[in-house]
């Protein structure tokens, strides 16, 4: 005999809940990462449940970030100012003073972007004679290309080279700054650019700072910037990076690993293991992640209310980043902040010892 079931029943909701969502990266997907990239997507998912947020500015990636940079960091006519800009405007003396006389330097941009928040200093120092190649560096080949067409339209007559490069993973090749005459690598001295706030945005600080070291030399200098501060003191308010960015780029990690939008949240919180604010994916289900191209087949079984990074910023206190810098063997030789010391810019050297 047939049972009725009371409209009020629970069972419908249990097995709808108990069923395993299944994302699929999209087909984009797989043309934008290379099989290391996405072994390496892979690898952060299972060990820690980051989606690393470098990966975030490939494809249209770029775009996103170059329109969020447009829109909400460069200065505007009504006066608006650029911190990074200004920190880069007040360290130039300093940078100026220690180029040898008679010398030009090669401007290194790991992690170039667009460009645009070297562009009042190149000039500056083009206007010197002492600016000899703008090397751009970047993991997005897409900001690379606009990185090239805006350096170009601004300083036509400087060389301007650029190339791929995770500085997480690798040192900046010595190639870059071969002789092409001589195929002898030039020793003409340079100034390693990081800004962007990008070395709070790192999984790994210490790594990145070595592979900088270790792509100096001794007359070469290290510049990078990044905001100043408690992170645990974090008011909750999102602002900046943090709002407008995140937003885009949690639409973006949904669309290419393919969860819909009704099965997850964004939440930004603090992080007390790795001492940074994060933007997290929350998962309202259960789901199945499931790699299956380029040779790999791979699944990650995320449970329901398990997060995943999809970005992070690291703030520092004056104390640590000395420790960071002395630890990877970098000394400092410069530092300056704004006037509301909320930003710090630094100029580093190889240490002596």
């Amino acid at each position: 005999m047939a049972q009725n079931f009371h409209s009020n029943s629970q069972l419908p909701l249990d097995i709808s809940s108990a069923i395993s969502r299944t994302a699929k990266p999209s087909s984009e997907f797989y043309s934008l990462f290379s099989e290391e990239e996405v072994l390496g997507m892979i690898h952060a998912l299972e060990v820690r449940r980051e989606i690393p947020l470098k990966y975030s500015y490939k494809g249209r990636g770029a775009t996103i970030w170059n329109d969020f940079y447009l829109k909400y960091i460069i200065p505007r006519w009504y006066g608006r100012s650029n911190v990074e800009i200004d920190l880069l405007k007040d360290s130039f003396q300093c940078l100026n003073n220690n180029i040898k006389p008679g010398k030009k330097v090669n401007i290194v941009d790991v992690g170039a972007g667009n460009s645009y928040p070297v562009k009042k200093f190149i000039r500056r120092l083009n206007k010197l004679g002492k600016v000899n190649k703008y090397i751009a560096l970047d993991i997005s080949e897409e900001l690379l290309h606009v990185s090239r067409n805006n350096f170009k339209k601004w300083f036509p007559f400087v060389e301007f080279i650029s190339s791929p490069i995770d500085i997480e993973n690798s040192c900046v090749p010595k190639i870059l700054f071969q002789n092409p005459a001589s195929l002898e690598i030039d020793d003409t001295a340079k100034i390693f650019l990081h800004l962007g706030v990008t070395i709070g945005n790192h999984q790994n600080r210490d790594e990145v700072l070595k592979n900088f070291r270790d792509s100096m030399g001794k007359n070469d200098f290290l510049v990078f910037t990044n905001e100043t501060g408690s992170n645990s003191q974090w008011d909750g308010i999102v602002r900046g990076g943090c709002k407008y960015h995140v937003e885009e780029i949690y639409g973006w990690v949904k669309n290419k690993i393919g969860i819909k939008s009704e099965d997850c949240e964004l939440v930004r919180k603090y992080d007390l293991k790795t001492d940074s604010i994060v933007a997290n994916l929350k998962l309202r289900h259960d789901y199945t992640i499931n790699f299956s191209q380029m040779g790999i087949d791979k699944k990650i079984e995320i449970s329901e209310g398990e997060e995943i990074t999809i970005w992070r910023h690291h703030k520092y206190e004056m104390p640590k980043l000395l420790q960071e810098i002395e630890r990877s063997g970098l000394q400092l030789l410069h530092y300056n902040t704004d006037k509301y010391k909320s930003h710090i810019m630094v100029i580093c050297q190889v240490a002596s010892n």
